[in-house]
């Protein structure tokens, strides 16, 4: 078969029969966040700090995603083990109506 003209009839896959995907650009521009703990140098996550630990976790009482809060993969964990004993001792709600 002949091809007809120089675009490739593959259905929006490029010369290799491989799928094109396009990035989008952003307006604003993306930074990378840094790790709060690490740029404080702080050596351990207190579960009992309440108002640090509010600053992780959503009005409904969701805990925010590493992507989201910027941390690093350490202190996400060490987070999320703070903020689980918290709710086990129930100094933060398990969830917020």
């Amino acid at each position: 078969m002949a091809r007809m003209g120089t675009k490739s009839s593959r259905g929006g896959r490029g010369a290799r029969g491989k799928k094109v995907i396009k990035k989008k650009k952003s307006l604003f521009g993306t930074r990378k966040r840094k790790c709060r703990f690490c740029k404080n140098k702080v050596k351990s996550i207190d579960y009992k700090d309440i108002k640090s630990l509010e600053h992780f976790i959503k009005e409904r009482g969701k805990i925010l995603s590493s992507r989201i809060s910027g941390n690093c993969a350490k202190h996400q964990r060490r987070l999320l083990e703070a903020l689980k004993r918290a709710r086990f001792m129930s100094l933060l709600p398990y969830s917020r109506v």
